[in-house]
């Protein structure tokens, strides 16, 4: 198995993911060889039940593969239990989902403060306000999750994702609950702050406006790169 190259801040070797049922064991993913560099914009697309999320998941360190392994900023993720692949996130990986994840009984604030309070950062509000402000919501920063529409939400998100300057950020659908205007609108925030921060981003979408946006594409068919 080759190692990934110095300029790689996420590679996979051999990268496969089965699970079972009862029809028998599913290959959803199947020997997926790939290296992203720092600073790239990777669109990972193909149609529903490809694989995308799943492939997503494992390069991010939250589901661990059958076979093969993975390297995010040079450390392979296999050797590494639950709390250690949390650890090696932290600081380096930010994530915006299609349903938001915001917590519900925090501020617009407190939800983009957290993973900086988590991190133990003394100047965890200064820097939330300082990117609430870039992506347009100071004067909703006090306004919970259910007094924000899709699009604030997801606005909120972002936020909170680069709030910690990530080496990577990964976007799971980020544009996949809202209407065509409004997700044109957080499209184009997403990709203004990862060209500001130089961050690695990897975007998960069946969306080909989006994935034209990014540098490159994988594309995922049944669970394999074509």
């Amino acid at each position: 198995m080759d190692a990934p190259t110095a300029a790689s801040v996420l590679a996979a070797r051999n990268l496969t993911r089965k699970v079972s049922s009862p029809e028998g064991t599913l290959t959803i993913l199947d020997d997926i060889d790939l290296d992203i560099g720092r600073g790239e914009s990777v669109a990972v697309i193909g149609p529903s039940g490809a694989g995308k999320s799943t492939l997503l998941a494992l390069l991010a360190g939250l589901d661990s593969p059958s076979e093969g392994e993975v390297w995010l900023d040079g450390q392979a993720l296999t050797g590494l239990d639950e709390d250690g692949r949390a650890a090696l996130r932290a600081g380096r990986v930010g994530f915006v989902f299609q349903s938001f994840h915001l917590v519900p009984s925090l501020t617009a604030l407190e939800n983009v403060m957290l993973p900086l309070e988590l991190a133990g950062q003394s100047e965890a509000r200064a820097a939330a306000e300082s990117v609430l402000d870039r992506v347009g919501l100071t004067p909703r920063r006090r306004h919970y999750p259910r007094q924000l529409s899709g699009g604030e939400r997801q606005r909120v998100a972002i936020a909170r994702a680069f709030v910690g300057q990530p080496l990577v950020l990964f976007a799971d659908e980020p544009t996949g609950n809202l209407d065509a205007e409004t997700g044109s609108r957080v499209a184009d925030l997403l990709f203004s702050l990862n060209d500001e921060s130089g961050t690695t981003l990897v975007l998960v979408t069946h969306e080909e406006r989006l994935a034209d946006r990014c540098d490159r594409a994988l594309r995922l068919r049944s669970g394999r790169l074509v």
